[in-house]
C-alpha cells in the first residue's frame, strides 16, 4: 500500500510539473512573439526609409554691383550721349561737356523721358483752368549735358528766342515739358517741348518776366 501511494505521488507531481511547465510556456510565447515583431517592424521601417541626401550648400549670392538701381533716372545722367533713334525734337548747343553730334547735341523723344519725367499742375494764362504738364527738369538736362552756363537761350521752331537764366531752374523747378493733361503737345498746342514754371507756388511767377520766359514749340537750346 504505501508503495501504491508513493506512485500517486509521483505521478501527481509529474502531471502538475508538466501542467506547469506549459503553463510558463505559454506565458513566455506572447512575449517573444512581440518582441519579434517589434524587431521585424523596426528593421522594415527602416528599410522603406529612404536614404536623406546629403544637405547640399546654397551657393553665396553674388554680391550686387555697386551702382544706381536698373530703371533709376538718374542712371542716364552719366556717359556718353547716345544717337537718337527717332525724329529729334531738341539741340543743345553752346557750353556743354557732352555731345553727340559734333559741338551740340541732339534729342529725341524717347532719350528726354529716359533723362526722367516729372510733373507740375498750375494755372497759366493759356488754358482754362489748372492743367497739369509732365516733362524733364531743366536742372536734369543741364546735368546730363555738363553745363556750365549762366544763361540759356529758348529758340522756337518759328525762330522766336526768349532768355532765362539758369538758376531758375533750381530755384523754380523749371519744366520742359511734352505733355499736357497726359497727352504729348503737338505743334498747335504748344509742342513739342513747352518751357513752363509751376506759376501757382509763387505769386512772383505770375509776372510777365516770367510768362515771358515760357517758351512754347521749342527747337532749339543755346547755353551761354
Amino acid at each position: 500500500m504505501a508503495l501504491a501511494l508513493r506512485r500517486r505521488s509521483i505521478l501527481r507531481f509529474g502531471v502538475v510539473g508538466t501542467v506547469m511547465a506549459a503553463a510558463q510556456a505559454q506565458s513566455q510565447a506572447p512575449g517573444q512573439v512581440q518582441t519579434q515583431t517589434q524587431a521585424q517592424a523596426q528593421t522594415q521601417a527602416q528599410a522603406q526609409t529612404p536614404t536623406q541626401a546629403p544637405t547640399q550648400t546654397q551657393a553665396p549670392t553674388q554680391a550686387q554691383a555697386p551702382g544706381r538701381p536698373a530703371g533709376d533716372p538718374a542712371a542716364s545722367l552719366a556717359g556718353p550721349l547716345p544717337e537718337p533713334q527717332g525724329r529729334v525734337i531738341l539741340a543743345v548747343s553752346g557750353r556743354i561737356g557732352v555731345t553727340n553730334d559734333g559741338d551740340s547735341a541732339r534729342f529725341d523723344r524717347a532719350m528726354l523721358e529716359q533723362l526722367g519725367m516729372t510733373s507740375i499742375t498750375t494755372a497759366t494764362p493759356w488754358y482754362d483752368g489748372p492743367v497739369t504738364f509732365e516733362g524733364v527738369p531743366m536742372t536734369r538736362l543741364m546735368q546730363r549735358l555738363e553745363a556750365q552756363g549762366e544763361i540759356v537761350q529758348a529758340i522756337a521752331l518759328n525762330d522766336y528766342s526768349t532768355e532765362m537764366p539758369v538758376a531758375d531752374f533750381a530755384r523754380w523747378g523749371v519744366l520742359l515739358a511734352l505733355k499736357r493733361d497726359g497727352q504729348y503737345l503737338p505743334i498747335r498746342d504748344k509742342g513739342p517741348l513747352f518751357i513752363v514754371y509751376p506759376y501757382d507756388s509763387d505769386v512772383e511767377l505770375r509776372s510777365r518776366r516770367y510768362y515771358g520766359r515760357s517758351a512754347w514749340q521749342v527747337a532749339r537750346l543755346v547755353i551761354r
